[in-house]
């Protein structure tokens, strides 16, 4: 059974991968922290739109910027339409934009679902955790403290990178850090 416990440096310290990401993180992107201390994450759970049970390790191989967001955090609406051109612009077999969605409750995924439709975001599937385990490890490890937040992290599901809060992440700032990270690797 996946869960969303998780070990602490279960990664190696990657702290000049870290370094290469904070460097690339300026202007609208500055609050971006390169982190590389070691948190992992391919065990972290989450559903499909059909229920199907997930984790990061199911996205191995790419780099990845887990947003986690909810249909009624207002800055995590506001980021949703650059999160899309984001993962429009760079989604491949290197990298990909994984959005989890955190409405709890049994109406979470169609609250979910119906925001995404309405935005008629073409590259931002639904993934959920409507119960908040995920939320709730980033919370106890001293991650992330509210929505939205984000996660970079390289193909082995290990943490390069953490945003507290929303970004303009379609910009020359973001689009030079979504550069820098699939760079690490080639």
């Amino acid at each position: 059974m996946l869960g969303n416990a998780g070990t602490a440096n279960e990664c190696p310290v990657q702290a000049a991968a870290a370094q290469i990401i904070d460097a690339a993180a300026v202007g609208e992107l500055a609050a971006l922290n390169g982190t590389g201390e070691g948190r992992g994450y391919s065990d972290m759970a989450f559903k499909d739109a059909a229920g199907t049970q997930m984790s990061v390790a199911d996205f191995a191989g790419k780099a990845l910027l887990v947003n986690f967001w909810a249909s009624w955090c207002v800055p995590c609406r506001e980021e949703m339409p650059a999160l899309d051109a984001i993962a429009t612009e760079f989604n491949s077999e290197k990298f990909m934009v994984l959005p989890i969605n955190l409405d709890i409750g049994a109406s979470g995924l169609e609250k979910a679902q119906a925001f995404l439709d309405e935005g008629q975001f073409a590259n931002l599937p639904l993934f959920a955790d409507n119960t908040f385990a995920a939320f709730e490890r980033l919370k106890r490890e001293a991650v992330a403290i509210g929505l939205p937040a984000t996660l970079l992290l390289d193909p082995e599901g290990c943490e390069l990178a953490v945003l507290q809060g929303p970004a303009e992440w379609h910009s020359d700032d973001g689009r030079a850090v979504i550069e820098a990270l699939i760079g690490l690797r080639g």
